[in-house]
């Protein structure tokens, strides 16, 4: 951690604030405001008025899956029930090593792009528990740099794998920090709110934050959110439930929805859409119409529920692309829900930031004084450029230190009967 005070000076913030100065010290936010004074010995880097944010937070993501495209074979349809079956292939082939050499990789890629903290689910249906054994080592390793939070997933169905439960509470007795779910895959409607009740007592015993796989389906008739937020209610477990995907909530009738999304508000259930991913796997099964499949993003923003975006997958079995740009994902999702207005468009940035900080229960997240000086600076003058350009990072810092760093991008220009020039506006990141 630098010795000395950081004066990063002439910033536009995400809020529309510009010509900001934010004044580090000990790792931490001091003062954040018009033209401060610098103190003796303070460094002083100039922001050239780009946009200086608080680090990407990734709601939803599978590290001990990623990076093992083509790993035993490719998954030809391209679908969520191939790419399951094709992880099952994978499981037995795991070793300790190779998967923390893949999320190590990760990681790094996630540092470059100015994601600071992921929350990763790890399947807990392998008896052996490796991937949880080599995550939680990732997880030491990259605290330094990165915040890594783990959630207990039974990716077989805690009631359906018969080792299942068993293998989650050992995963919590070794540190995993959230519980896990996936009520849509268990053999009944009857089993999977079954389990929705069962795993949040346990959440509730153990006094950990719950986040289910939920709903991931294009059946109306799923309906696991519902009873989510039942449970939530009845455990008081508000603000500490996450219902991941809910993608049936694209196909339900408006009439059920107008009763289901205050009932997931009023239990303060977070919600996390994954825009590359729900838009990939869902409508397998339509011709045309097609429907999109990811859920209700706007509709449940307008209630006041906390949405966030996850990257979900890069180069695994359920997706073959990606690149722990939360920019792409918020773009997508910009797109995918029709979120053009000025607001909607600064809210898909939130979704990458403050609101998967919220759902991770990050603390001392932000850019007021006294949080954690962990910022990325963008080569973009507001949020809604910064996705537009997929912005270049220019730098990363953790804790007041740079830890990573990109040159600017920029286009020259040597075009017949024009005079030659340098142009930022074609800039991409």
């Amino acid at each position: 951690m630098p010795a000395n005070p950081t004066l990063i000076t002439n910033a536009s913030l995400p809020d529309g604030r510009s010509a900001q100065d934010v004044l580090i010290d000990a790792g931490r936010i001091v003062a954040v405001g018009p033209q401060l004074p610098s103190p003796d010995g303070a460094e002083r880097i100039d922001a050239q008025g780009w946009l200086l944010s608080p680090p990407f937070v990734d709601a939803h993501f599978h590290m001990d899956a990623t990076l093992s495209h083509g790993l035993p074979r490719v998954n030809r349809s391209g679908t969520l029930l191939e790419g399951i079956a094709l992880w099952g292939e994978l499981k037995p082939l795991l070793t300790q090593e190779a998967l923390i050499e893949r999320a190590l990789q990760y990681c790094d890629w996630a540092v470059a792009r100015g994601l600071l903290a992921i929350r990763s689910h790890v399947d807990i249906c392998d008896d052996r528990l490796l991937a949880v054994e080599a995550l939680t080592e990732v997880r030491r390793r990259v605290a330094p740099y990165l915040d890594l939070q783990l959630v207990a997933f039974p990716q077989d169905g805690v009631l359906r794998a018969p080792t299942a439960l068993a293998n989650l509470k050992r995963a919590l007795d070794l540190g995993v920090d959230v519980v896990g779910g996936i009520p849509h895959f268990e053999r009944t409607m009857a089993d999977g709110a079954e389990s929705v009740r069962l795993l949040c007592e346990l959440a509730a015993e153990r006094g950990l934050r719950v986040d289910m796989h939920c709903d991931e389906s294009d059946d109306p008739l799923s309906r696991h959110i519902e009873t989510l937020a039942f449970q939530t209610q009845r455990l008081g477990l508000q603000g500490r439930v996450t219902g991941s995907h809910l993608t049936s909530m694209h196909s339900m009738d408006n009439y059920y929805v107008s009763k289901l999304i205050p009932l997931i508000a009023e239990a303060q259930v977070h919600a996390v859409a994954n825009p590359l991913i729900n838009i990939t796997l869902q409508g397998r099964h339509d011709t045309y119409p097609k429907r999109r499949g990811m859920t209700r993003v706007p509709e449940l923003m307008a209630a006041g529920v906390n949405v966030g975006f996850g990257h979900d997958c890069v180069m695994d079995p359920w997706y073959s692309l990606g690149s722990a740009d939360m920019l792409e994902v918020a773009q997508m999702g910009l797109h995918v829900a029709q979120m053009t207005s000025q607001a909607q468009m600064q809210a898909c940035f939130d979704a990458v930031t403050v609101n998967s900080a919220r759902i991770l229960g990050l603390q001392d997240y932000g850019l007021a004084p006294g949080c954690h000086a962990d910022l990325v600076l963008l080569q973009a003058r507001s949020p809604i450029e910064a996705i537009r350009l997929r912005a270049n990072r220019l730098w990363v810092m953790r804790r007041g230190q740079v830890i990573a760093r990109n040159a600017p991008v920029e286009t020259r220009l040597s075009l017949p009967g024009r005079p030659a020039r340098t142009d930022c506006t074609l800039m991409r990141g």
